[in-house]
This record gives C-alpha cells, sequence and structure tokens, in this order.
C-alpha cells in the first residue's frame, strides 16, 4: 500500500513538473512572438537572383555599423548620445537613490529594529525597502520640487542649456547633503582632494557625496545603539530571572521575545522610529 502510495506521489509531481515546463514554454513563447515575427518575415523573403543584379522586391538587409559614417548628420549624433545618456542615467539610478538621499539612514535604522526585536523574517525586505522608499519620498520632495522647478522645468522649455540645468539642479542636492554632513567628514575630503578652501556653495559633488555617506552611516549606527539598548535589558532581566529560578535549561530567547514584541507594541514603536528618522532629517 505504502508503494502505491509513493507510486502516485512520484507520478504527480512528475505531471506538475511537466504542466509547470510547458506553461513556462508557452508564455515564453507568446512574450518572444512580437520579436521573432520581424526575423521569419526577413528570412522567408525573396532574394532576387545575384546574377541579375535586380534588387526589386528584396528587403534591405540587417546592418550592424560602428563607426564614424554618421559624423555629418548632428541630429542623428545627438540623438545617439541622448539615448546613450539615458542607459547611462538609469543604471545609475539606484546609486543616486541610495547614496544621494536620506535613503541608506532610513534601510539601516529600520533593519536595526528588525534585528534588536530579533525577528529575521518579520517585516519582509520588501516591507522594509518598501516603507523605507516612501518615507525617502516624504523627506526628498522639497528638493525634487525645487529641482524640478530651477533645473529641469527651464531645461524642458529650452530656456537654459543642460549644463546649466545640471548646475541648477546639484544645487538643492548639494544643500541638503550639507545640512546633513558633519563638518569633520568635509574637511576629511577636502584635505584628501587637496581643493582651496571654497564656500558650500561653491563645493564640488566629489567631495560632498562621499562626506554625506559616511556621515549617514554614523547617524545610522548611533540610532541602531540607542534601539538596542531596551531590548538588551530585556534579554538581560529574563536570562537572570530564569538562571535565579534554576530554569537553566529554557532558553531566554523563548521569554524574551514575546516580551519585546509586547514592550514595542505598548510603546507604538514604529510611530516611534519613524517620527525620530523624520526628526533627524530637520522636519
Amino acid at each position: 500500500m505504502n508503494h502505491r502510495i509513493e507510486a502516485c506521489t512520484l507520478v504527480g509531481g512528475r505531471r506538475a513538473i511537466g504542466l509547470g515546463i510547458l506553461r513556462f514554454l508557452l508564455w515564453t513563447a507568446v512574450v518572444l512572438m512580437p520579436w521573432l515575427m520581424p526575423l521569419r518575415a526577413v528570412a522567408q523573403a525573396p532574394v532576387a537572383p545575384a546574377a541579375t543584379g535586380s534588387t526589386a522586391g528584396a528587403l534591405p538587409p540587417l546592418t550592424l555599423n560602428i563607426g564614424m559614417d554618421g559624423i555629418g548628420q548632428p541630429k542623428d549624433v545627438d540623438v545617439a548620445i541622448q539615448v546613450l545618456f539615458a542607459i547611462t542615467l538609469l543604471s545609475m539610478a539606484p546609486s543616486i537613490v541610495l547614496l544621494m538621499t536620506c535613503f541608506s539612514r532610513i534601510v539601516i535604522v529600520l533593519s536595526f529594529v528588525r534585528n534588536a526585536l530579533t525577528l529575521q523574517g518579520a517585516p519582509a525586505n520588501q516591507v522594509i525597502i518598501g516603507l523605507s522608499l516612501f518615507l525617502t519620498y516624504f523627506v526628498m520632495e522639497p528638493v525634487w520640487s525645487k529641482v524640478q522647478t530651477t533645473a529641469l522645468q527651464p531645461y524642458m522649455e529650452k530656456k537654459i542649456t543642460s549644463a546649466q540645468a545640471l548646475e541648477a539642479a546639484s544645487k538643492p542636492i548639494r544643500s541638503f547633503m550639507l545640512r546633513q554632513t558633519r563638518p569633520k567628514d568635509v574637511e576629511l575630503f577636502v584635505e584628501l582632494s587637496k581643493i582651496p578652501p571654497t564656500t558650500p556653495e561653491a563645493m564640488p559633488l566629489r567631495v560632498v557625496i562621499p562626506a554625506f555617506i559616511i556621515s549617514e552611516l554614523r547617524t545610522a549606527f548611533q540610532m541602531g545603539f540607542l534601539i538596542f539598548v531596551p531590548f538588551i535589558l530585556i534579554d538581560i532581566v529574563v536570562a537572570t530571572v530564569l538562571m535565579s529560578m534554576g530554569m537553566m535549561m529554557m532558553p531566554p530567547a523563548t521569554i524574551a521575545l514575546p516580551l519585546k514584541i509586547l514592550l514595542f507594541v505598548l510603546v507604538d514603536g514604529w510611530s516611534l522610529i519613524v517620527r525620530s528618522l523624520l526628526m533627524s532629517f530637520g522636519i
């Protein structure tokens, strides 16, 4: 009887795997069909005989040119440069969001909260990152509004050049980062870059950005330490009580974890954490 059950289970598992593979292949075919149809049309297109030299009715061959053939076409070159710039910007967008905004501090502090509660999977990484992104939007929205007003909108209206738009966009971002950066970190990179003393408005971004990142890491770890302290005290109290009662075989985490969650809920911990994070940025 057991062998029959195992055989049925094995057959059912293989059938489920086969159906899953079939569904994946069908989905792949549906997705790739619009891309494969032009290639199929080119492959089935009639080709004129080489001897007659006639090219009527034949599709032009697919070619890839790498060189300076289009040097005399400013419009095409400009479009190509714009596409290259857009692709480069998209590849650097995660780094810009992570390192030039308040996202780093927020996500590190929220991760410290989860570790202090000794919860490995709750809240999930998607929840922490999503909350960090929305809090980042809340904090950075005034800065992005200034960038939109002073740089992006005039550039789209062709009132300023791209270089002027880039310079105007960097001013609000530089001002935000300098407000959150310790003078000691700025002095460190000014000294290492060997630039003459300048005003904060003229400080180059290659000095401001790394100084801002170091300051954000320091501030996030300081807040994380303060978050850990009350939960460590709960662990110490629980371990001491269990030791005094002679319950040495009882893991302290079994009793401490519900107490941590209860304390965190009673004091409205998430509201306090978010409030402290927002106030740390001067909001």
